[in-house]
């Protein structure tokens, strides 16, 4: 009788956890919603993470790292998915750890996750920001594949968006590739200054606006006066 009794009450405590972890699940899942519908981007998080402690799931964690991501933690949004190369990753997954490490300053390690991303659907997108990191790790012949591939499939709608001055603005994704061309002509030939200057100059006429490729212009004009003149002397 003893045993009977305790089984039940066993039996009862179990149930009563199960019913518990149910009206949570439910409490977050509306609490999730609300929080997405207010725009509370911290709301939103503390949902996510209830929710992956009650019930974990891959696609759960992937937009618990994308909340982050787009919010500019991008540690946090790593130490939700990892950062190795998973071959099971969703593109999403693959997506954060890109552009996070990125942002991390880890251009090495970026790259691999864009090479990945790009393997599984190539865009220009893509094929630029692999040629900026392979421009930055050195990698520069490497580079100029994926230049000549952007400047041949990107459309006159795409646009890319430089934040190097106090107010962001957007360029002509063709003109992003020509200056990146510039950039790596000189990499690979610091002597030929005017074969990158014709690069930029491209770049230049399709977006006069270009404060960046401007920039570049005058460091090479000025390094080609400083030639110059050395070669005077």
């Amino acid at each position: 009788m003893k045993k009977t009794i305790l089984v039940l009450l066993l039996l009862t405590g179990i149930s009563g956890i199960s019913q518990t972890s149910n009206e949570l699940l439910k409490h977050y899942e509306a609490y999730y919603k609300e929080m997405r519908l207010q725009g509370d981007v911290n709301g939103v998080i503390g949902a996510l993470t209830h929710l992956n402690v009650l019930a974990p799931s891959k696609e759960r964690k992937d937009t618990l790292a994308f909340v982050y991501m787009n919010n500019g933690q991008h540690m946090q949004a790593l130490n939700t998915i990892g950062v190795d190369k998973d071959a099971t990753d969703s593109d999403l997954a693959v997506q954060i750890k890109a552009f996070s490490l990125k942002a991390l300053n880890q251009p090495k390690r970026a790259l691999e996750h864009f090479e990945e991303l790009f393997s599984r659907n190539p865009s220009p997108y893509l094929a630029y920001e692999m040629a900026d990191l392979k421009i930055q790790t050195g990698e520069t012949s490497d580079a100029r594949v994926n230049i000549e591939y952007g400047i041949a499939n990107a459309t006159d709608e795409m646009k890319y968006a430089f934040y190097e001055r106090q107010q962001p603005y957007e360029v002509p994704l063709k003109a992003a590739f020509y200056h990146l061309k510039g950039l790596a002509d000189f990499n690979l030939d610091k002597e030929n200054i005017d074969a990158a200057i014709v690069s930029i100059d491209e770049a230049l006429k399709i977006a006069p606006n270009f404060n960046l490729a401007s920039l570049s212009k005058q460091a090479l004009e000025a390094r080609k006066k400083e030639a110059s003149q050395s070669d005077g002397n």
